[in-house]
């Protein structure tokens, strides 16, 4: 039985792709709306927003170092950071140029990791597709043996019980038959069949 194709719509497709562009655009639009309510040249903001991006910076390092190291913990950590930088620059400034700048740069940087991210969950979708087609074929093929191994057990036993009906069917009639003497049978070599006659009474 076929299964059902199921279409992803188009936003499940683009949304990947434009989370990165979304993410650095809204921590751009959220700075530029921080620095038109006091931010810029706020020296306290501004120090405040540094201490923050250094300690996010401090935790993605400690996460990405020794054995027990999580890459999904530090990535966090580090794309906190920056965030919270680009946050700052955006509300400090007074001009545009530097906040885009910054946009554009941390932008980049944010597909350059997706992308590598995007690499590996293809790669292992294709692995899996492939291992997953092997493993169906490998199966497909043990039916298709073990049904040729019982239809062939199947027509064997069909074949041998028509031949036991026929054989019996022969006999019966021949038995009915006038002169028919079964001792004739025995001594030819056949199974000596089982006849009841006024001797063995």
């Amino acid at each position: 039985m076929n299964e059902p194709i199921v279409a992803r719509h188009w936003l499940a497709h683009a949304a990947p792709k434009v989370a990165p562009l979304v993410a650095t655009s809204t921590v751009l639009i959220l700075g530029r709306i921080w620095n038109a309510n006091g931010a810029e040249h706020s020296t306290g903001n501004a120090a405040l927003m540094v201490v923050l991006a250094a300690g996010a910076a401090t935790a993605g390092a400690f996460a990405s170092a020794g054995r027990s190291s999580n890459g999904v913990l530090a990535g966090t950590a580090f794309a906190t950071s920056g965030s919270l930088a680009l946050a700052g620059v955006a509300g400090y400034a007074d001009g545009w140029s530097l906040p885009i700048l910054l946009w554009a740069v941390a932008t980049a940087v944010a597909y350059g990791i997706a992308a590598r991210h995007w690499r590996t969950d293809r790669r292992d979708a294709i692995a899996y597709q492939r291992g997953t087609a092997h493993q169906g074929a490998e199966h497909a093929h043990t039916e298709r043996v073990e049904a040729l191994r019982a239809g062939a057990q199947i027509e064997s036993a069909r074949a041998g019980a028509a031949y036991a009906e026929q054989l019996a069917t022969a006999l019966i009639t021949r038995a009915t038959l006038p002169g028919f003497n079964p001792y004739a049978l025995t001594d030819a070599g056949l199974p000596e069949l089982p006849v009841h006659t006024e001797h063995d009474q």
